[in-house]
């Protein structure tokens, strides 16, 4: 048996509004939003072993490709950190999730109004690639890569 591919990685979030806009910001598509509740919240409940779950999800694809993006607004029971919001990359666990831009410049400016900030500095690698950190709502931190030549 092999994986056949990965569907998305889920981010909770307690500002949806924001975290959307900012990854429609980058170039992904609002695929849905919807609460979870009914027949759907029993077989979450079940599936993430929490009671009372009520949540709303949002689910952001990349354009004409495959993989995306959940994400989720716990309101009950409420979501909690584990660690500090703005935790450094050499924390453990999932620190970010990369995707490659045409115009990793572009990028950075756009997302900026959003509450983007650079974590370090804009580097490049040789002849390769210019790459970056980028830190939106929530403390998220995305990877921006810009392929070159």
């Amino acid at each position: 048996m092999t994986i056949q591919r990965m569907d998305n990685v889920l981010i909770v979030v307690d500002d949806l509004d924001a975290a959307i806009a900012f990854f429609v910001e980058l170039g992904m598509e609002l695929e849905g939003r919807a609460p979870i509740e009914g027949r759907w919240a029993e077989q979450a409940e079940r599936v993430i072993g929490l009671n009372g779950v009520r949540q709303e999800v949002a689910m952001l694809r990349i354009p004409g490709g495959v993989g995306g993006i959940e994400l989720a607004k716990f309101h009950t029971p409420k979501a909690i950190s584990t660690e500090p919001k703005d935790a450094p990359a050499n924390t453990l666990g999932i620190r970010r999730v990369m995707f490659v831009v045409d115009d990793i410049e572009d990028v950075i400016a756009r997302l900026r109004p959003h509450g983007a900030e650079l974590v370090g500095t804009l580097e490049q690698y040789e002849d390769s690639y210019r790459i970056c950190y980028v830190r939106g709502p929530e403390g998220i931190v995305v990877a921006l890569a810009q392929q070159l030549g």
